[in-house]
């Protein structure tokens, strides 16, 4: 899991035009919340942001001007046309302290030969982890299943100290025959002829 350092200082302006004015300094407005304490708005480095947020479920050390936190990216507004940051909530975490989240689910290995489709019914799992040991993805074997086969959330091996928080009976990949084309009239007419 990465951690990663980030610099931050304190805002007292807030509204639209606050923000605009931070983003045009390559900043990203932020909030940091959590264990009952009041939030406490700041500003980001935009480029080092958007790079921390590439991976999945990355654990921040913020220095929040002499003080530092530990937070879990909770949610992250950007912009629909540009992809740019805007706004990111941040949840406060401490070493030890299980939280729940969600992570990727990949596959490895081929399907059994034939005409087969692997069809992903849930592309992440729900899981609770310690915040420092937060796993980026949980990868499950698929070598060799057939039609009709699914695999289900208790199926999937999760690293030491990770918990499931769905249904573990919920099904998370399923295989499925492909579906031949039925030929047309058209077609059906000319191979008879």
């Amino acid at each position: 899991m990465a951690d990663i350092k980030l610099a931050a200082q304190t805002r007292t302006e807030f509204g639209k035009g606050a923000s605009r004015r931070i983003r045009r300094d390559n900043k990203v407005p932020a909030v940091v919340y959590g264990h009952g304490a009041d939030p406490v708005h700041i500003t980001l480095p935009g480029h080092e942001l958007q790079l921390a947020l590439r991976t999945a479920n990355v654990l921040l050390t913020l220095d929040i001007e002499g003080k530092t936190e530990l937070a879990i990216p909770k949610a992250v507004q950007r912009d629909a046309i540009k992809g740019s940051l805007v706004h990111v909530d941040l949840l406060t975490v401490k070493s030890g302290e299980k939280v729940t989240v969600e992570v990727y689910v990949h596959t490895e290995g081929e399907l059994a030969p034939g005409a087969f489709l692997l069809e992903h019914v849930l592309s992440t799992l729900t899981v609770e982890a310690e915040a420092t040991h937060i796993p980026e993805s949980v990868t499950v074997s698929i070598a060799g299943l057939e039609a009709g086969a699914a695999i289900l959330a208790k199926d999937i091996p999760l690293p030491e100290g990770t918990t499931l928080v769905i249904d573990e009976d919920a099904v998370v990949l399923q295989v499925l025959a492909a579906q031949a084309e039925e030929a047309s009239a058209d077609e059906a007419e000319t191979t008879e002829a």
